[in-house]
């Protein structure tokens, strides 16, 4: 009993430094990328309480001091000047997952049309991730690029970087609610959080065939076809492979991106099934708010119904 108590205890650990070397590593990654004159110091800001919210119902809990336990002056200037996270990340729900956040910020300082150097750079941050056997918090392992034709501008989009289903869909719901376009939302909440489709509201989407939609494994730039699911939501040829719960790819991410910008695209897959009424649109956002809370409730996460930075959703 002993010796199993010992290996419980060693596996603990090793998870709890995974949690830590990957939250340092893009923390410690973004505030440098910050320090670029065209950085958007928000995205510091979001990192910075998706992070801290996941190492909250993260099992066992990670507060920011747990993470900065050997680094405590870098702690107390991130307090100064970024004091929202630290606030309220016990409060308020993330709309993204982390490295949703490092693709901005490295998109926007690459620019979108350098294609190739954005993904060497995701690529590099990758590999500095440490991935444990079974656990791989805060890593997104694949990335998507959708384009409206071949020389058109590019929408990237990352895949979720949570660990374990309950992070998941709490941020998939709060993704639906406060992130994603409309559109790419109710696609997955015909769906979320099963694998059967409602009967009562259907919001997937057909992309026509001329869309770039081509996704990435990050570790080696192998392209992979989509899943079933991503299939089902967006009409997608699929690769016959059924692992990923609703929401989780980084088709999604990418896909809401192009249809919020180009609104002829949004126009030609918006649904026309005759269960996309108001009625069936509240209904199903009610389902989606139930689980949530019920997920939140069974994390023990207090509420206040917002999603950071204060997007009511009351």
């Amino acid at each position: 009993m002993d010796a199993e108590r010992e290996t419980e205890k060693e596996e603990l650990l090793k998870s709890e430094d995974v949690f830590r070397n990957n939250a340092l590593t893009i923390i410690f990654e973004m505030v440098e990328l910050s320090n670029e004159s065209a950085a958007p110091v928000e995205l510091v800001d979001e990192v910075l309480h998706s992070i801290f919210f996941l190492g909250k119902i993260n099992q066992p809990p990670f507060s920011p001091e747990m993470i900065f336990v050997n680094d405590e002056e870098m702690l107390e200037e991130l307090k100064l000047s970024y004091p929202r996270p630290f606030d309220l990340y016990s409060s308020q729900l993330p709309k993204r997952s982390p490295f949703s956040c490092v693709l901005d910020m490295i998109v926007i300082l690459k620019e979108e049309e350098n294609e190739n150097v954005i993904m060497e750079a995701l690529q590099e941050l990758n590999r500095q991730l440490f991935r444990g056997r079974e656990a791989k918090p805060l890593i997104s392992s694949t990335v998507c690029v959708s384009q409206k034709d071949k020389n058109s501008v590019r929408y990237y989009g990352v895949s979720m970087s949570t660990s374990g289903s309950i992070p998941g869909q709490i941020v998939v719901a709060a993704s639906c609610y406060s992130y994603w376009d409309s559109c790419v939302a109710d696609a997955v909440m015909t769906y979320y959080p099963n694998t059967i489709k409602k009967n009562y509201f259907d919001g997937t989407i057909r992309l026509p065939e001329t869309i770039r939609c081509q996704a990435f494994r990050l570790s080696d730039r192998t392209e992979i076809l989509p899943c079933v699911k991503c299939g089902n939501l967006f009409g997608l040829r699929s690769s016959g492979v059924n692992k990923w719960a609703y929401g989780n790819c980084a088709e999604v991410e990418s896909v809401s991106n192009l249809v919020k910008n180009e609104r002829e695209i949004k126009e030609r897959v918006r649904p026309t099934s005759e269960t996309l009424t108001d009625e069936n649109r509240k209904r199903v956002k009610r389902s989606v708010m139930n689980r949530l809370k019920g997920l939140l409730r069974d994390v023990g996460f207090t509420w206040d119904n917002k999603v950071y930075p204060n997007i009511d959703l009351r």
